[in-house]
């Protein structure tokens, strides 16, 4: 099974901020990755401490959850997010470098 990186991870933890009822297979979908993949990402997410995980008790279905970060988790979605934002940045100096480099190569 292909591990889940960062990235991923970040976008679990911000789906389930703004839906913590999505269920495990609506995160898949969402994300595009495979059910044991989310359910190995929220797993491990649970046992790092940075999101709980509720038993519905109401409702049709008795064994759905609802995913709740933990303070730990907002503090570090907030770090991965400022993460994710600076290597998106350099990424974007670069490829906006190697446009100029490309340009001064045309005549």
């Amino acid at each position: 099974m292909k591990k889940v990186g960062d990235e991923t991870r970040l976008q679990v933890m911000r789906l389930l901020a703004e839906n913590p009822e999505l269920t495990q297979r609506e995160l898949a979908d969402a994300l595009g990755i495979s059910l044991g993949a989310t359910n190995q990402c929220l797993r491990a997410l649970i046992d790092q401490g940075l999101l709980k995980a509720e038993r519905l008790r109401k409702g049709p279905n008795k064994r759905a959850f609802i995913y709740r970060l933990t303070p730990a988790g907002i503090d570090q979605k907030l770090d991965m997010t400022r993460q994710f934002i600076a290597a998106k940045q350099a990424e974007s100096e670069a490829i906006r470098q190697q446009i100029e480099d490309l340009r001064k190569e045309l005549p």
